[in-house]
């Protein structure tokens, strides 16, 4: 009777092992597809005018922050990261043309 009890407990231990190892697998993928995605986005915004390095990396990490809130982050990441783009890029336009009025003014 003990030798099947331990039975048991091993295979239900290889099977809490198994769930594990794909849990562990799918948030390296999930890590990894976030990464890529994150990397494409900065590519492609750091050649635009006007757009800071430090705001950018910034704005990726807040936007990878708040996907990690929702249930499916590397399906909500990319939109999250495109909209905090266009932001940091507004702020930086609307700052420029603020500081280009206020030179203006102190000639």
């Amino acid at each position: 009777m003990k030798s099947n009890q331990t039975n048991e407990g091993r295979e239900s231990a290889n099977v809490g092992n198994a769930f594990g190892s794909a849990c562990v697998s799918s948030c390296k993928g999930i890590l990894a597809q976030i990464g890529r995605a994150k990397d494409a986005i900065y590519a492609e915004a750091s050649g635009a005018p006007k757009v800071q390095d430090q705001m950018l990396r910034l704005a990726l990490n807040e936007a990878e922050a708040l996907a990690w809130q929702t249930m499916y982050p590397h399906l909500v990441f990319p939109a999250l990261a495109a909209e905090k783009v266009q932001g940091v890029a507004a702020w930086n336009s609307h700052q420029s043309l603020i500081g280009g009025q206020t030179r203006s003014l102190t000639f």
